[in-house]
């Protein structure tokens, strides 16, 4: 079994400075790592994971493998991956597979050699793991307890098999957990995607149009930030409530189709697909740009861009133009994938210090109860999220204040 596949293990000392980095601003994940080299509560269990691979999700491998787990990791985008990261993890004896660039085949190859070890737990990001044991090889999967999921894409994904009866072991919904997408998906995502959007285009936000597709948690805090760097928001929806809750944050609410014409940047956050098509895209101004803040890079509807495009080139690093049957030109960033992570560094690692916490209490949270739960989509506990937040207002130096037990007593009493 090969122990690793990347592109230059020469690139390890850049990594491993990316990863020290984060390690000092990721102080709950700290505190983890201390607990778990003292108890080792993944000792002799097998942990194969998923998600983009860059530094933060590289300190995540190092926690849990601090507490004995035997790690297996891959990444979740071929963008994402940064190979001097990747060259750190396998510095460090880690076993891994990804590499920045790769081509679909090679992406799927690395999928299934991170299965190749028969994991007790999987940490996935967008289900492809998941994916691969229930689709292809099931044989890879009979170790498995069970895993945890990460992003709103790989919830849905789950919920779906698990509504079809088909899902083989219990996953947790980390994404649903309150210190996830509270923070990571509406701030996270608020600031990582304008981040990558600014640094890449070099334009100014202020005074343009932008058009948000969706109103999620993810699609709040790109709007909110959009926003608050002067930009004019409109918010696309399908759900009724969703949409009444952007125009009283004070959002313009229209169809795709009317919003069109009227964006300058267009970020869609739906998990959906087809969000914008070629039918939009025709009204659109010269030159607007369009980004996907979705796992999927199925939001933009590349395939029809590619096909009908009269004309392509690269107009700046990570932006390619495309000239329509109309003859006007439009910018893709980060070839319709995941905007913040492909382009750009993804979320702030505070954010994901929270995030990731909630993984390795949900990891030990599948080892301590593997014989007692059912092949479903399980809920973080209150616990656990408690726990997290907790430990992140001590990193801030916050103290909140407590019920007494009079106050306990009132709130637990009927007969007031």
């Amino acid at each position: 079994m090969i122990q690793n596949e990347i592109r230059d293990i020469n690139l390890a000392p850049s990594g491993r400075q990316k990863i020290e980095w984060v390690r000092n601003n990721m102080p709950i994940l700290r505190g983890l790592e201390d607990e778990f080299l003292k108890t080792k509560p993944f000792e002799g269990i097998k942990i194969s994971l998923s998600v983009h691979l860059e530094a933060k999700t590289a300190y995540l491998c190092e926690v849990l493998a601090s507490g004995g787990a035997d790690m297996s990791v891959t990444g979740s985008n071929v963008l994402s991956t940064q190979d001097d990261v990747a060259a750190a993890l396998a510095k460090e004896g880690m076993k891994v597979y990804a590499y920045h660039g790769a081509t679909q085949e090679e992406y799927d190859r690395h999928i299934e050699m991170t299965l190749e070890h028969k994991p007790n737990i999987i940490i996935d990001d967008g289900g492809d793991l998941v994916g691969l044991i229930h689709n292809k090889r099931p044989d890879l999967g009979e170790e498995v307890w069970g895993g945890c999921e990460e992003t709103t894409t790989g919830v849905i994904r789950l919920k779906a098999m698990e509504n079809e009866g088909i899902l083989k072991f219990p996953m947790v919904a980390v994404n649903d957990a309150q210190c996830k997408h509270m923070f990571d998906n509406r701030y996270g995502t608020g600031q990582s995607v304008w981040d990558s959007i600014m640094r890449n285009t070099n334009l100014i936000v202020a005074g343009k149009t932008v058009v948000v597709a969706g109103y999620g948690w993810c699609s709040r805090g790109i709007a909110m930030r959009a926003a608050a760097l002067g930009a004019s928001v409109i918010v696309t929806e399908i759900n009724p409530v969703r949409a009444i809750e952007a125009r009283m944050d004070g959002y313009a609410v229209m169809t795709m189709k009317e919003a069109a014409p009227h964006g300058d940047i267009f970020v869609a956050a739906t998990g959906c697909n087809k969000v914008i098509t070629m039918e939009h895209m025709l009204t659109m101004k010269e030159r607007a740009i369009l980004t996907n803040a979705g796992h999927f890079n199925v939001e933009i509807d590349m395939e029809s861009v590619e096909k009908e495009a009269i004309e392509k080139k690269e107009t700046r690093k990570n932006i390619m133009g495309y000239k329509l049957s109309n003859g006007k030109w439009i910018n893709i960033i980060a070839e319709g994938k995941l905007v913040n992570i492909a382009a750009a560094d993804g979320h702030p690692a505070e954010i994901m210090d929270m995030s990731f916490a909630v993984q390795c209490l949900s990891a030990l949270y599948i080892k301590n109860n593997k014989d007692k739960l059912e092949n479903k989509v399980i809920d973080v506990s209150e616990e656990i999220d408690e726990i997290v937040a907790t430990r992140k207002l001590a990193a801030w130096g916050i103290d909140i204040d407590k019920l007494t037990e009079e106050q306990v007593k009132y709130l637990n009493s009927w007969n007031l």
